[in-house]
């Protein structure tokens, strides 16, 4: 899966361990970057509201996804 530069694993791994102390259930547009709220932690290609794009997904499901 191809992601935005500005997603590195760091912030990714970061809004996943902060959504289990929050309700803001974070996630993000791997197509431009930017950060998406309300999200549920499994979600998949939700409609961002920065770009347009079916691209966003939750912290936990991109965590999940990364490299190892």
């Amino acid at each position: 899966m191809k992601m935005h530069e500005s997603l590195t694993p760091t912030r990714i791994l970061q809004a996943a361990m902060d959504s289990q102390l929050s309700l803001d259930d974070p996630g993000f547009c791997i197509a431009c970057g930017a950060d998406a709220y309300g999200v549920e932690p499994d979600a998949r290609r939700y409609t961002c509201e920065a770009c347009g794009e079916k691209a966003v997904y939750g912290a936990e499901e991109l965590a999940l996804r990364l490299p190892l």
